[in-house]
């Protein structure tokens, strides 16, 4: 009797058992096929994500950005692999589930670094349309300096006085930029005046020719002489004329042309007159 009761609590285990043995024996298949799934798409992951960033290489310089998007890149195959596994093993609602927490998880994380995440967006797309490169003197954001480096958050300039800038990525991208590498040529001005007793047109001529003996002038943009205004002592004038940046900078080159100009006023006897002033004593009155 009691036999009898006890198979009968031992035999609804037995069949549950078996079962379960059945169904593990069954499910084995897929196991592996999802292992082999994982393994596949983990390679594959490194081996395209490799390319990507060889691609990526010649086309930018931004190595930040590189390897951003080849981190991506394998991130995205082996979930895609990880998506499949999971179908296989009959998970489908896991998938979905992985799916909708990742969507919110980056929602969540996008309204919480805001700024980050422009900065880095931006970064993105200065690396990629490149209106800026590592070397060039640029204007932007009130600063002027040279670019040393390139990320994905900000861009690093050289002032110019031993300082270093940092910028965010976002103020670079959506302010104006003024980059006076871009041609390789930059424009530099120049004031100065003569004398009313000089000979104007002598002038002209004496100074254009000073300035085409610099060989730091673009070949390809003559010097622009152009009188202004009649001055309080002067008649004034301005000097325009583009230089080669690869030789000099407009503090060189305009030191030079100022030195070069006055020399050759001297050896023609032709002035740069100076404001003059008249002061007038009044003796004091007697008592």
């Amino acid at each position: 009797m009691i036999l009898i009761q006890i198979l009968k609590v031992i035999d609804p285990i037995a069949v549950k058992l078996d079962s379960w043995f059945e169904a593990s024996v069954k499910f084995v298949p897929n196991i592996v096929i999802s292992i082999l799934i994982l393994v596949f798409f983990r390679y594959l992951a490194s081996y395209v994500s490799k390319i990507v960033a060889k691609l990526l290489t010649r086309a930018s310089q931004n190595i930040a950005l590189v390897s951003l998007i080849s981190a991506l890149t394998k991130i995205a195959i082996v979930a895609t692999g990880l998506f499949f596994a999971l179908g296989i093993l009959g998970l489908d609602k896991t998938v979905t589930s992985l799916v909708a927490g990742a969507g919110v998880i980056a929602l969540a994380l996008g309204f919480a670094f805001q700024d980050l995440t422009t900065n880095f967006i931006s970064g993105a797309f200065i690396a990629i349309q490149r209106p800026i490169q590592v070397g060039d003197i640029i204007e932007t954001n009130g600063f002027t300096g040279r670019v040393k480096s390139i990320g994905l958050r900000s861009v690093k300039l050289d002032n110019f006085a031993g300082q270093q800038v940092e910028l965010p990525s976002k103020d670079i991208f959506q302010k104006p930029i003024v980059n006076f590498t871009y041609s390789g040529e930059r424009r530099v001005l120049l004031d100065c005046g003569v004398s009313y007793h000089d000979d104007l047109n002598f002038v002209e001529d004496l100074v254009i020719r000073t300035m085409q003996s610099f060989d730091f002038l673009s070949p390809t943009r003559p010097v622009e002489f152009t009188y202004t205004k009649f001055g309080d002592s002067s008649i004034d004038f301005q000097i325009q004329f583009w230089i080669d940046q690869s030789k000099t900078g407009p503090g060189a080159s305009k030191s030079a042309a100022i030195k070069a100009i006055k020399k050759a006023f001297d050896e023609n006897n032709i002035s740069i007159p100076y404001p003059t002033r008249t002061m007038e004593y009044i003796p004091p009155a007697k008592e």
